[in-house]
């Protein structure tokens, strides 16, 4: 499968605004958090201590592959082990994550954008 670009995505015909993919994923996350019984407080799954210790180690797995400049694959891999934390967090927390996906987006949407000596935020942070 080709990798599609920002513009590519904005031009996806098929796509549906409450398109709820999302629901397979989320299947899948609680499958596995199911098989290995994360909800058991003796496993601490669902401790969310541990679960952003966890988040902070996949973080530095993915910059190193991007600092190091390691292959696309391996930096794919380690997104995925974000994106398997997140959605994961959100069932730890009982939380709608597409919902509240939605919600955030269409805020920062309405946000104007400022330039920072970083580069370009989109947030309520003003800067001085």
């Amino acid at each position: 499968m080709t990798p599609l670009s920002v513009e590519d995505w904005m031009n996806v015909d098929n796509y549906n605004d409450k398109d709820r993919s999302w629901d397979m994923m989320m299947h899948k996350v609680a499958s596995f958090h199911s098989k290995f019984d994360f909800d058991n407080p003796e496993n601490r799954g669902h401790d969310m201590g541990y679960r952003i210790a966890l988040t902070v180690e996949e973080l530095g797995e993915f910059a190193a592959a991007i600092t190091k400049e390691k292959p696309s694959e391996e930096a794919a891999e380690e997104l995925a082990d974000l994106l398997i934390l997140i959605l994961g967090h959100s069932l730890a927390l009982k939380i709608d994550l597409f919902d509240a996906f939605y919600s955030k987006i269409d805020k920062i949407m309405d946000r104007p954008a400022i330039h920072t000596k970083l580069g370009i935020r989109v947030t309520e942070y003003k800067n001085k």
